[in-house]
């Protein structure tokens, strides 16, 4: 493994560390799925570079798109969750509850 690759697989890694034990607040889980997103985006776009295959070319623009889209529904989610009820807080949510 060359440490190109050793970086961005342990870039994920640690995002997916993040979200899987520091998921307190909504904001912080959404920062580190933006971090696994953002090391997938560069691990693809490396890789279409070092393949030369034009194929791929559109393949990281495409998941920078989904990126930017789920970003944008995770903001959403985050701004309509503190009006209701007032905190970030993921221990408060109870999808139980109206």
């Amino acid at each position: 493994m060359t440490p190109v690759h050793f970086a961005f697989s342990s870039s994920f890694m640690l995002g997916l560390l993040g979200l899987t034990f520091y998921r307190t607040h909504l904001l912080s889980a959404l920062l580190c799925l933006e971090g696994m997103m953002l090391s997938l985006f560069i691990a693809l776009s490396i890789w279409t570079l070092q393949l030369n295959c034009t194929n791929f070319a559109m393949a990281p623009m495409i998941l920078l798109a989904f990126s930017a889209c789920e970003a944008s529904a995770g903001l959403a989610l985050l701004v309509a969750t503190a009006r209701t009820h007032g905190t970030d807080r993921l221990q408060n949510l109870n999808l139980l509850q109206c």
